[in-house]
């Protein structure tokens, strides 16, 4: 799950990472009374979407930058109009773009030197992982590129938890010297924040030294272990469903791991590495998959129907390809959710269904007796090959 910069802000006031004051606004009118209440000279303008790239962003309406600066209540107001209710354009968001129906307001800050933090979970090593680079502002993947020399990461044992050394010498490899203390707090106050919201991932680019010599959390970016969410309700009600593939948010409704792509040919899976082969056997024969859908080893016909739907919501989807290997999986059950299914929308699609395992001839049994036009398939590469044939 990921939430949006003015929410961010608002877990750093609650773990004390020090951050410019700002408020959030959904109409012209509100980005006027926030720009009025934070009385400030200078003030930025930054859209909310949960994309990044979005100052160098374009409008669909031909308004460049999705973060501006200003320097009164009136600017805030008319940058705000401008953006409010208008599609962004990003290098992450592709053409279709991001709707922004927010805008947060904040002070801007005299900036002196731009740094990288970031702390996430590293599989490898099963630990949090504290990610710093003197390149603040710019994309860590192309310093990871061309300079990797300027990238420090210092594991931290979860038991012991950060400790003050590791600190030291995260503050020696960014140079800081004046500012030392003051970043060590902030490093300190982000890592129980990561540790206490059960966080996959937060990214400061930049943490700001201004040339008062003040320490800020300027951008964040927030990724939380959805598993662990049922402990933290005040962050489950951040989730801003507007914000995600709708097609995504109907399959976690009933606990299915779904995920969209570009291609025509959609798969109903069950197993997460079984999926992945199968993307891979559609890709090999020249097929395109058109998502990553998983119900599951447990599924109920229930759950298979609601896949089907989901699937069939895609309008860029031409063909249908079931693989399914019945080891917890009951084929039965599948081939039911799939007929209830294809009988309630009225499937015409090419649909090709391998089953294999659990209970599959009664599966089979089902679906021959169903009067729907399926192509059965002897094998995956069998099925890859039927399917994309059928929508060539």
């Amino acid at each position: 799950m990921n939430i949006h910069e003015y929410q961010a802000k608002e877990l750093f006031d609650r773990f004390s990472v020090p951050s410019p004051k700002g408020k959030a606004a959904s109409t012209p009118k509100e980005a006027y009374d926030a720009a009025k209440w934070l009385a400030v000279n200078h003030l930025v303008v930054k859209a909310q979407v949960h994309a990044g790239g979005r100052g160098k962003g374009v409008f669909k309406n031909g308004f460049k930058g999705g973060v501006h600066l200003v320097e009164s209540p009136e600017a805030a107001r008319e940058i705000a109009a401008s953006m409010l209710g208008e599609t962004l354009v990003t290098k992450q968001t592709g053409e279709a773009g991001r709707l922004v129906r927010k805008v947060m307001i904040a002070e801007s800050v005299t900036i002196q030197r731009e740094l990288y933090l970031a702390i996430l979970m590293d599989r490898q090593s099963c630990m949090p992982v504290i990610i710093v680079s003197t390149e603040g502002g710019m994309d860590i993947e192309e310093v990871a590129e061309k300079t990797p020399e300027k990238i420090l990461r210092e594991f931290v044992n979860p038991l012991a938890g950060l400790q003050a050394y590791q600190v030291r010498k995260i503050c020696q490899a960014l140079g800081l010297q004046t500012t030392a203390r003051q970043f060590g707090r902030l490093l300190h106050s982000l890592y129980k924040l990561f540790i206490d919201c059960d966080c996959s991932m937060v990214e400061i680019n930049p943490v700001v030294v201004t040339t008062d010599d003040h320490v800020y959390a300027l951008d964040a970016k927030f990724n939380f272990d959805d598993n662990a969410l049922y402990r933290h309700p005040e962050i489950q009600a951040m989730r801003d469903k507007e914000e995600e593939d709708p097609r995504e948010v109907a399959a976690a409704e009933y606990d299915l791991n779904y995920i969209g792509l570009d291609g025509n040919i959609a798969c109903l899976v069950n197993g997460a590495g079984l999926a992945m082969a199968t993307m891979d056997i559609i890709k090999h024969h020249g097929g395109d998959p058109a998502n990553f859908l998983d119900v599951g080893g447990g599924a109920s016909k229930e759950q298979v129907a609601a896949a089907f739907k989901i699937i069939l919501g895609d309008k860029a989807v031409q063909g249908i390809f079931i693989n399914i290997f019945g080891g917890i999986m009951d084929c039965n059950i599948v081939a039911e959710g799939v007929v209830a299914a294809a009988k309630e929308t009225g499937l015409s699609l090419p649909l090709v269904v391998r089953l294999e395992g659990n209970n599959v001839e009664a599966g089979k049994a089902t679906l021959a007796a169903s009067g729907l036009n399926i192509v059965a398939a002897d094998g995956m590469d069998d099925g890859a090959k039927k399917i994309v044939a059928a929508v060539a």
